[in-house]
């Protein structure tokens, strides 16, 4: 996924239930461009052996050494969220504990750190560390109503990482993927992290987890041209909606539902996803 700063806004957003009362504000945005940049990224620095020695290393010291190296490539990649303009820390603390190389292909684990998407299969892909970052702290910034315990969805959980990072910050998360081999994939990637706070489900995200709302949090990582009633309508009254909308260009767009039926969207950087697709593979 590519984007850059929002130039201008991409029209009213038309729900399709009537009755619907969703008002635009259309906020600059003040963070970086979120641009993908595939390859030229720095990888973890490794020692020269020493002239002198003919042996290879011991495998627990090489297991020991790849683990300090990715704590050093993700405290690299959060001071990197920093310049950026990600400022949360209950963010970037989730950004630092997710270990982003498990999520990817081993080919591809010495890139993991960089601010880049990588494939993951399907013309899937993970998506960039700050477009994980930015979404996330949207999302809480733009919540309203008491401290409660927020509940989130995630629509296209891929990979599994991004719903890795918002068990961090949401104290019950419900991933949906519609296709079958990446939502295995994201399993088996999410198994080692033992977050009983998330459950990952293969479906439909705009109704596979509808028995489980309302949600304060809904994020979807797949572009569409409006707001997706189905959606909407599973929001707590409090809630928010961070989705990317608009075609031909589209935005990060943030709604909150603050009535029953009385809405209120922002929108933010301009950003390029996939467009979404119903049902499942």
């Amino acid at each position: 996924m590519a984007g850059k700063d929002l130039k201008k806004p991409v029209g009213p957003i038309k729900p399709t239930r009537p009755g619907l009362h969703i008002a635009t504000k259309t906020t600059e945005a003040k963070a970086p461009t979120l641009v993908p940049r595939w390859g030229g990224g720095q990888t973890e620095a490794q020692s020269n052996p020493s002239p002198r020695q003919v042996r290879p290393a011991k495998p627990a010291t090489t297991v020991v050494n790849a683990g300090l190296a990715s704590e050093r490539a993700r405290a690299r990649m959060v001071e990197r969220l920093i310049r950026q303009g990600i400022r949360n820390q209950k963010v970037l603390e989730a950004m630092r504990v997710v270990p982003r190389h498990a999520f990817v292909d081993e080919a591809l684990a010495s890139r993991a750190y960089e601010d880049s998407a990588l494939p993951i299969g399907h013309q899937q892909t993970i998506s960039q560390p700050y477009v994980v970052a930015r979404v996330i702290e949207l999302a809480l910034s733009l919540l309203s109503g008491p401290p409660r315990a927020l509940r989130a969805l995630e629509v296209g959980g891929g990979c599994g990482y991004q719903a890795a990072v918002m068990s961090y910050c949401f104290e019950k998360v419900i991933s949906v993927e519609r296709i079958k081999a990446i939502a295995e994939l994201a399993r088996v990637n999410l198994r080692p992290l033992r977050r009983s706070n998330l459950r990952f489900v293969h479906g439909d995200g705009f109704v596979a987890a509808s028995s489980d709302g309302p949600f304060d949090v809904i994020l979807c990582s797949a572009g569409m041209p409006s707001a997706p009633t189905e959606l909407l309508m599973q929001l707590a009254v409090g809630g928010v909606l961070v989705a990317p909308l608009g075609e031909p260009e589209q935005y990060l767009v943030g709604i909150q539902r603050v009535d029953h039926d009385d809405f209120r969207s922002q929108q933010f950087d301009m950003v390029r996803y996939v467009p979404v697709l119903r049902g499942i593979e």
